[in-house]
This record gives structure tokens, C-alpha cells and sequence, in this order.
């Protein structure tokens, strides 16, 4: 079979079709995404396409694809670096990076493909990702108003998340309000009206993605410690479950497997600082949740402490636990399989 690695740009498609064995056949640079099927066409009746895993500028190519019944695979970043090591041309360009990503399909048996259900999950992480967009700006907002409330009024004290409350942002309007309206004042009136605004538009994300995790996986709710937006974070970041054939797949994906560090009679591990960051953090969340509400991980954080871990590194079981436990939920629901 004849697979065909593409380098993906914003206004760019570079292609080389590779051999069983590795050796370049073919190559095309173009710019129009319908030339690559006529051209590929022509150089093998079988092939298989592998597309460098970067899904901002490759998923127009993907659907263009999926459209045509082509086979795809997707190969992560990190898997073509060695190809282009090994590769005998110096140097980097377009198409040395094609040529690595379809060395590196050859190379590896098993690699992702998109699935069906990647489009309710991708909408799902729209509506995550646009969420932490905003709590961050809302953030950002709150930090310049203290400054600028701190400079009208050092005797004016704001507690601690106030600026998330409406009772309070309408308590400040009122007395900016009663101020005489400098610049300064002014300034202050539109932040606090933006972090209104702010707040009104994140509640209102927040309560699509309550309804929308419960429609797709109710039983991660009943998980303790994991209310709607963790879910939600879990289910944008694991994406649809059977990429993963165990729960070791999954845990190392988020970087809760420790790592065999042993030599010679020396036996032992270590931390994996590897790993999805927003993953590993959505399971931390829920494991210090449960550490503190839940019995059962408390008696479990506890035994580990008594075999001589440190608080931290019970927590890192536990997480490890809870990475098995998320694993089995989502294999029994029928919309992530």
C-alpha cells in the first residue's frame, strides 16, 4: 500500500507518496486541497493518507477527504521528528516534513483516525474553550477595576470573588455612579460594565453545558467530585473513548501513570511530567474534591499515607484510580463508542 503524508498549511498542501518500504514515489506542492485525490489517483490505486495531527489548519482537509471515502490516519507531531533525523536530505521544508509524516504512518501500526462522534465532541469543546476565553478576559477586567477602585477609594475593601457576584458589581455601579465622573471614573464604570457582562455570558455557557453533558454522559455527573464543567473538560480532552483499548492508555494520555525509572536491583518510578495538561488538571480537581467530601477516598488517600507517601503522592494514586474509573464510565456510554 501506498501512504501519502501531507504537510498542512494556511494556504498550503505539500504531499509525498511513500513506498511499503519507505522510498519516495511521488511528491506535489499545491495550493488547492482538490488537487491532491485527482493527483494521488495517479500515483497508486491503494493508499492510505496520514496528515500531520494539527486539527486548526487540517480538519478542511480532512473533511474533503472523509468526503471522498479516502483513508486517513492522523500522526502526532512528536512522532516526526525522528523521521526527519533519520532522513539522508538536511535541512527543512514542506516537503521533508510530508515525506516524515508518511515515514512515520509506516512506521507506526497503530495510529488515530476521525471518528463519527468527533462532531458533537468538537462542539462541545467549542463551547469549553470559549467559556475559559471568557472567564479569563472577565478575569483581566476584575484585575484592572481593584486598580483603579483601590486608586479612588484605598478605604473601599472587595472581597475575594465578589466581582463574580451581581449583588456586588451592582453595589459598586452605584457608588462610581454617585462620584463625580472623571476619566478615571469612567474608565472604571465600563470595566465594571464589561465584567457584568462578562458574567451573564459565561452563566449562560455554563447552563448549555450542564444540559448538553447530561444528554451525552450522565453517569459522569454521578461521579464524586465531578460536577458539569470537569466533565465537560474530560470529555474535550479524552475525546471519543475507543481511541484508548485500556484505562493505561488513557492514564498515560493524561500523565497520571508513573513512570518505570528502575536499574538494576533498584526498583522504582516516577512522576510523568509528560501527558495532557488539561486532562491530568480536570482529574486533579475531582481527586481533591473527593479527598475532602468523599469517605471512600479519604480512607484510600489515608492507607496510602500510612505506607508512607507523602500527601501529594497518595493524590497522584489517586488519580491514577480515578483515570481506570472515568475510562470504564465513558466505555458504557453509547454516544462515546
Amino acid at each position: 500500500m501506498i501512504v501519502i503524508g501531507v504537510d498542512v498549511h494556511k494556504h498550503s498542501f505539500s504531499a509525498v507518496a511513500v513506498d511499503e518500504v519507505g522510498r519516495q514515489i511521488d511528491c506535489l506542492e499545491t495550493s488547492d486541497a482538490a488537487e491532491l485525490v485527482p493527483w494521488s489517483k495517479r500515483v497508486a490505486r491503494r493508499r492510505l493518507w496520514a496528515l500531520e495531527d494539527c486539527r486548526h489548519v487540517t480538519r478542511g482537509l480532512e473533511r474533503t477527504l472523509k468526503r471522498q471515502r479516502q483513508r486517513l490516519v492522523r500522526v502526532p507531531p512528536r512522532l516526526t521528528a525522528p523521521e526527519r533525523r533519520r532522513g539522508r536530505v538536511r535541512g527543512k521544508s514542506d516537503l521533508i516534513d510530508a515525506l516524515a509524516v508518511a515515514r512515520a504512518a509506516l512506521r507506526e501500526p497503530v495510529l488515530d483516525s476521525p471518528r463519527p462522534e468527533e462532531a458533537r465532541l468538537r462542539e462541545l469543546k467549542l463551547l469549553v474553550d470559549h467559556r475559559d476565553d471568557l472567564v479569563d478576559e472577565r478575569r483581566r477586567c476584575q484585575q484592572r477595576l481593584r486598580w483603579h477602585l483601590h486608586e479612588l477609594d484605598p478605604t473601599l475593601q472587595v472581597p475575594l470573588g465578589a466581582l463574580d457576584r451581581a449583588v456586588w458589581l451592582e453595589r459598586l455601579g452605584r457608588q462610581l455612579a454617585r462620584r463625580e465622573q472623571t476619566i478615571q471614573v469612567r474608565i472604571a464604570r465600563e470595566l465594571l460594565g464589561r465584567c457584568r457582562s462578562l458574567s451573564r455570558s459565561i452563566a449562560e455557557l455554563e447552563r448549555e453545558l450542564r444540559a448538553q453533558i447530561s444528554a451525552i454522559t450522565p453517569r459522569l455527573l454521578e461521579l464524586p467530585g465531578c460536577a458539569a464543567l470537569t466533565a465537560a473538560k474530560l470529555l474535550c480532552e479524552i475525546g471519543p473513548i475507543d481511541r484508548f483499548r485500556s484505562d493505561a492508555q488513557l492514564a498515560r494520555h493524561a500523565g497520571v501513570a508513573p513512570l518505570d525509572a528502575s536499574s538494576g536491583k533498584h526498583q522504582r518510578h516516577r512522576l510523568d511530567r509528560g501527558g495532557n495538561c488539561q486532562l491530568n488538571c480536570a482529574l486533579h480537581r475531582i481527586a481533591v474534591t473527593q479527598g475532602r467530601v468523599y469517605a471512600p477516598a479519604r480512607a484510600y488517600l489515608e492507607r496510602k499515607q500510612a505506607e508512607g507517601k507523602s500527601r501529594r503522592e497518595a493524590l497522584r494514586c489517586l488519580k491514577r484510580q480515578l483515570a481506570r474509573t472515568v475510562f470504564t464510565i465513558l466505555k458504557s456510554e453509547p454516544l462515546l463508542t
